[in-house]
């Protein structure tokens, strides 16, 4: 026999015993005879039943079925093998199903996946498996969808038509009568819901719910993002209704109710394109020479009751969503641009974590509670940074602030610079403690009046923003640990320890840059990464390594149950400073509020539902953050197409490798099959492609010259043509 034939033979053995455990498991009660099962697997061949036969006396005689009575299978109680997991489809239709506790992801061949979707919670069974090779199984049942709705582009037919959906993941069409078209014509984008998916049809059957406009126009294409991940655009009219008629004033008898600190040096430090303010700072030197730092959040929880249609559609958002020309806010513009916006020179009700600190940044004294207050001032970051580097004799020659950052009143200069030294000190003990230091530059745009790009800027964290976040920790940390020493139920933001083997991946990578982390003991760990992460700075790998480092770790979540937040180094943390965006911090409000009133501990198993819808909304929004970057920064590229440019190999794959170029950090592939002049083969152990006559290596890390040679909107895809390396 040829070993074309061999091979042949052995496949087909494979599936035939594929087959039988598959006959068996569905029907772990029932016996089966050869006959039945051949039929149920659609052998009519009479080799492929001698074949049938044969295996499963073998099988019989490696004890991984019985022989209930002559000629009468069934499988053995100990080796059933169905589990549940969620469905992981990759880029070429075929999928890993992923079961929790298990060592190594289930393989499904597209043929085996059995309708599942990306993401959906199924009942794989897993075939027997051989030695050396991966575990591979099939699709037995859907359990639970992810989702029904998809965002695809309408195929009219005759009568019909199909919605291609733009997800590559999503692998079959689905069907859509002309009555539940909604007006859609051919080519629209629009979303579609899944109605069923008969036994006997290829594809599912659907209805369009929304029509999204033509594909590669700037707001179909920013709206369909939002559809694609089940995020809203404008709110249903009964809530817009119900916060236009809420009592936003400022009332005597609520102020009497509250701490009275509208006479305090008060002021915000922002963005300066921010509308919305939703924490302020108040400053005042005590005779004992300590200093008093509010930190004032708006008291969001005053307006937002629960059981009402307000509260419904912020707890289903959970969070507001920063696409790149535009916010989709959690609550409606009358509170999150009005009421609660601490905006300068307004009375404004306030949630406050007062504290005492020394000359050291210690904590002496804390108070928590409602406050009023009235912002005297409204920085942008560019502002304050001007007033800090003013003083340390380095004054900016190319920002653009107003008059008044020259010659603002010395009592703000005086508590810019106190409190700019307070963080300084506070932000040096939490690296000392072993906190992580992530500064990863973020991608900005210049937008014209058409929401088109016309250049791109990259976002720095400097002091001022330094000093805005680490008063911002310091109230999240002191509330969660007010709470958390009580040991009363509380919503925490945790952070686990990162996993090792990431780790090690990580520190092979970055050893090709000549960095090294250190796996000592956890804080020599965390010191190895800061320093990682502080040498690359400025370098052509730094963008690449700062990605890597934060993919190695692991996903901070909401949670009743505390278990500290490694990244940070804190054993309490919670989210107390932006009820404005995100719901958990209203949360946090409210039972804050009660604890301070004497109540009791709250149940935590409702709490818990709400802190991990609250983790999966989050997980959505910035997907669709990433997605609207990406478009952007396509977008941006097609007006670049004949310009070539330096980049660096960010990710190198058995179909192509990823290249970030420096200058705008927009990232597009290179296919493998395009690069020319040889014939390129993955190396995984070496993140590279070496050309298999040229022995020419392209590898992780390494700088190219690429130029733009596809540019796709609608998938967000961008194509380069490799010409060669920067030498």
């Amino acid at each position: 026999m040829s070993n074309r034939n061999k091979k042949a033979r052995n496949h087909k053995t494979n599936e035939i015993t594929k087959g039988i455990f598959t006959v068996l498991e569905k029907e772990p009660n029932n016996t089966f005879n050869y006959k039945q099962i051949a039929a149920k697997i659609g052998i009519t061949d009479t080799n492929d039943r001698n074949t049938l036969i044969k295996r499963l006396v073998q099988l019989k005689e490696k004890r991984r079925i019985t022989e209930v009575d002559r000629g009468n299978y069934q499988m053995l109680e100990d080796t059933k093998t169905y589990h549940q997991g969620k469905v992981d489809i990759t880029g070429r239709g075929n999928a890993y199903i992923v079961i929790e506790g298990m060592d190594g992801d289930v393989f499904v061949p597209n043929n085996k996946i059995n309708k599942a979707f990306h993401k959906d919670v199924v009942e794989v069974f897993i075939y027997p498996r051989k030695k050396g090779k991966k575990l591979e199984g099939e699709v037995h049942k859907v359990i639970e969808r992810n989702k029904v709705t998809f965002v695809g582009i309408v195929d009219m037919q005759k009568t019909f038509a199909f919605v291609r959906p733009t997800d590559f993941r999503m692998y079959t069409d689905i069907f859509v009568s002309n009555d539940k078209l909604k007006e859609a014509k051919d080519g629209d984008k629009v979303v579609v819901e899944i109605t069923g998916w008969p036994d006997d049809v290829g594809s599912p059957f659907g209805k369009v719910t929304e029509v999204l406009g033509k594909p590669g126009e700037h707001n179909t294409e920013i709206h369909s993002i939002l559809a694609e991940y089940g995020l809203p655009y404008e709110f249903p009219l009964e809530v817009e209704r119900f916060a236009d008629d809420l009592d936003t004033s400022i009332k005597p008898e609520e102020i009497s109710r509250r701490r009275d600190m509208r006479e305090e040096l008060t002021f915000t430090i922002d963005p300066k394109d921010a509308k919305d303010f939703d924490d302020a700072l108040s400053f005042q030197e005590l005779e004992n020479g300590n200093y008093q730092i509010g930190v004032h959040i708006a008291d969001v929880s005053h307006y937002l009751k629960e059981d009402t249609v307000l509260d419904d559609e912020a707890y289903a958002r959970a969070t507001s969503v920063y696409l790149v020309d535009r916010v989709v806010p959690m609550l409606p513009e009358v509170l999150s641009n009005n009421a609660c916006s601490l905006r300068p020179n307004e009375e404004k009700y306030t949630f406050s974590a007062v504290f005492e600190l020394d000359n050291k940044s210690n904590v002496v004294d804390q108070w928590y509670g409602r406050t009023v207050i009235n912002s005297n001032e409204r920085f942008a970051y560019e502002e304050a940074q001007y007033i800090i580097e003013k003083e340390n004799g380095n004054i900016p020659g190319d920002i653009s602030i107003r008059d008044s950052a020259y010659s603002v009143d010395d009592t703000v200069v005086t508590a810019t610079l106190t409190m700019n030294r307070l963080a300084k000190i506070m932000r040096a003990k939490r690296m000392d403690q072993g906190a992580l230091s992530f500064d990863k530059v973020e991608v900005r745009f210049n937008l014209n009046s058409d929401n088109e790009p016309v250049g791109v800027y990259f976002k720095e964290a400097k002091d001022a923003n330094k000093l805005i976040e680490e008063f911002m920790l310091l109230a999240n940390r002191k509330v969660a640990e007010f709470i958390g020493k009580q040991k009363k139920t509380f919503v925490y933001r945790i952070h686990d320890d990162p996993n090792e083997d990431k780790l090690m991946a990580l520190n092979g990578i970055v050893s090709r840059f000549g960095h090294k982390l250190d796996f000592k003991d956890k804080k020599s760990i965390s010191a190895s990464l800061n320093k990682l992460l502080d040498d690359v700075k400025g370098k052509k790998e730094q963008n690449l390594v700062d990605t890597l480092t934060i993919r190695s770790m692991s996903k901070a979540v909401y949670t009743v149950d505390n278990i500290g937040h490694y990244g940070l180094a804190f054993d309490y943390y919670s989210h107390f400073t932006s009820p404005i965006r995100r719901y958990p911090d209203v949360m946090v409000h409210r039972l804050l509020q009660h604890y301070l009133d004497g109540g009791s501990s709250v149940k935590s198993e409702p709490l818990e539902q709400k802190c991990r819808h609250s983790s999966d909304m989050e997980g959505l929004a910035a997907s669709a953050e990433r997605d609207s970057v990406k478009y952007m920064q396509i977008k941006f590229m097609q007006d670049h197409e004949d310009k070539e440019f330096i980049g660096v190999i960010s990710g190198v794959t058995e179909w192509g490798v990823y290249v970030e170029i420096i200058e705008n950090k927009c990232e597009g592939m290179v296919r493998i099959s395009d690069i020319k002049g040889d014939y390129y083969i993955f190396d995984a152990k070496e993140y590279a492609i070496v050309g298999e006559r040229t022995k020419k290596i392209y590898q992780l890390g390494d700088e190219v010259i690429v130029m733009v040679k596809n540019s796709d909107l609608i998938k967000r895809h961008l194509d380069f043509a490799l010409l060669g390396k920067n030498e």
